[in-house]
C-alpha cells in the first residue's frame, strides 16, 4: 500500500520542477524591467535639479506648517492649490516700501525678498479678476476693521482691490466702452431687474444709502458684474437740492467727511472704486476734494467722476497723487425714452471710435435697462467691446 501511495507522487516531480523554473524565470525578468526602468528614471533626473527636489518633496511626508501653500493674498489660489507644487503670486517675496514726499507724491519701491518655501512652485499669474466662483468673497488680505465696518486697504505685497474685484476683458485695443449704470440699492425691484437683465460686462454702481446692499453686491458679482461705491457729495445748489444722508461737504472738516467716505465704504465689499453722485461744488473745491482722493489711492481704488461738472478738479489732483480715474462722456438717460437712449448710445459709440475709448453713465431705470441691453447685444456684433470700468481707469479720458 506504501509503494501505491508514493508512486503517483514521484511521477509528478519532473512537471512540478518545470512549473517552478517557469515562476522563477518570470520574477527574474520581472526585477530586471524594474532595474532597468529605475535606471533610466535617474539618468532623467541628474541634469534637472527642480524635478529630484519635486521627487524628493513627493516621498517626503510634509510637515503641518509645509503642507500649506503660501497662497500669498489671493483666496483663489488656495482653492486651486496643486498636490505636490505650493502655488504663490508673483511679489510674494518682494519688500515694499512707501515714502510720502514734501510735495505730497507718494513714491513706491519694490526690492527683492526671500521668497517663504523650498522647492519649486507655480506662480499665480491670474492677477487681474477673481475666480467666477469665488467673485461674491472678499479677500481677507484687502481689507482692515475700523468703526465704520471692514475697509478697503492695499494688501502686504502690494495687491490692490481695484485688481481683485476687476471685471477681465481681452485685452485688445480696439473699440472700448465702459457703461455705470448707477442708484443700484434704492429700488429693490430695480435693483434686481438690472442685475440680471444687464449684460455682465456692465458696470454697476450701489449708492451708499441703498438697501440690503451686501446681498445685491454678491448677487451682482457672481452675475459677473464689476462694482463701484456712489458716495453723495455736495452740489452747486444745496441744501436746496438735497444727495442725502452722509453727503460730503465743502465746509465741514477733512475728518469728519473721510468719516461719512468710510462709512459709505464700508457697506459693502469687492467693490473697484469710488464714483460720485452730484458734487458739482464739492469736486470744483480742490482743498475739499484732495484728502478725499488721496484716502481713495491709498486703498487702491478708482474714482470715476461722471463728468456732468465742468469745474471738477478731480483729473489735476488725480494725476498729481497717481490715482487710478476715469471721466464719464456722456449721460445716457437724460431723457429717460428708450429711443432717445439708444441715440445717447450710438452718439457714445463715436466718440469711442474717434477716441478708442468711452463711458456712459445711466441709473438703474426700465428704459435705461431695456436701452442698454439691446444696444449691448448689437453693438458686439459691430467689434465694440464692453469693458468694466477699471480697465479703462488708468487714462485720461476727459469730456
Amino acid at each position: 500500500m506504501g509503494t501505491d501511495l508514493h508512486a503517483p507522487l514521484g511521477q509528478n516531480r519532473p512537471a512540478v520542477r518545470r512549473r517552478t523554473r517557469k515562476v522563477s524565470l518570470a520574477v527574474v525578468a520581472v526585477a530586471l524591467a524594474a532595474t532597468v526602468i529605475l535606471g533610466l528614471s535617474i539618468y532623467a533626473m541628474q541634469g534637472d535639479d527642480a524635478l529630484k527636489q519635486a521627487a524628493s518633496d513627493a516621498s517626503a511626508t510634509p510637515k503641518p506648517e509645509q503642507a500649506q501653500s503660501p497662497a500669498g493674498n489671493n483666496p483663489d489660489a488656495a482653492a486651486q492649490q496643486t498636490a505636490g507644487m505650493p502655488r504663490v503670486n508673483p511679489t510674494s517675496g518682494a519688500r515694499i516700501e512707501r515714502t510720502l514726499t514734501d510735495g505730497g507724491s507718494i513714491v513706491t519701491k519694490y526690492t527683492p525678498g526671500t521668497r517663504d518655501g523650498g522647492g519649486p512652485v507655480l506662480i499665480d499669474a491670474q492677477r487681474i479678476g477673481q475666480d467666477p466662483r469665488m467673485a461674491a468673497q472678499p479677500n481677507e488680505a484687502l481689507l482692515e476693521d475700523s468703526p465704520y465696518g471692514r475697509l478697503p486697504i492695499i494688501g502686504p505685497d502690494g495687491f490692490r482691490p481695484m485688481d481683485q474685484y476687476a471685471r477681465p476683458w481681452s485685452g485688445a485695443r480696439g473699440t472700448r466702452i465702459a457703461i455705470v449704470v448707477g442708484g443700484l440699492g434704492l429700488s429693490q425691484t430695480g435693483t434686481q431687474r438690472a442685475i440680471q437683465q444687464l449684460p455682465p460686462a456692465v458696470t454697476l454702481a450701489f449708492a451708499a444709502s441703498g438697501n440690503s446692499l451686501q446681498r445685491w453686491m454678491q448677487e451682482a458679482r457672481r452675475s459677473g458684474h464689476e462694482i463701484l461705491i456712489q458716495v453723495p457729495f455736495e452740489p452747486f445748489d444745496y441744501p436746496a437740492n438735497d444727495p442725502g444722508p452722509g453727503t460730503l461737504l465743502t465746509q465741514t472738516p477733512p475728518k469728519e467727511n473721510l468719516g461719512r467716505l468710510h462709512e459709505a465704504m464700508g457697506r459693502i465689499t469687492n467693490y473697484t472704486g469710488i464714483m460720485n453722485y452730484l458734487g458739482g461744488r464739492y469736486l470744483s473745491d480742490a482743498g475739499a476734494l484732495e484728502p478725499v482722493l488721496r484716502d481713495i489711492a491709498k486703498r487702491g481704488l478708482l474714482f470715476l467722476d461722471d463728468g456732468t461738472s465742468a469745474q471738477s478738479k478731480t483729473e489735476a489732483i488725480a494725476k498729481a497723487i497717481e490715482l487710478p480715474h476715469a471721466f464719464g462722456n456722456l449721460v445716457l438717460d437724460g431723457q429717460l425714452q428708450k429711443d432717445a437712449i439708444l441715440k445717447k448710445l450710438d452718439e457714445l459709440e463715436r466718440i469711442a471710435g474717434r477716441k478708442g475709448t468711452a463711458v456712459g453713465i445711466a441709473s438703474a431705470f426700465d428704459e435705461s435697462v431695456d436701452a442698454i441691453r439691446q444696444w449691448a447685444e448689437e453693438a458686439s456684433q459691430r467689434g465694440i467691446e464692453i469693458v468694466g470700468i477699471s480697465a479703462l481707469a488708468n487714462e485720461s479720458i476727459g469730456p
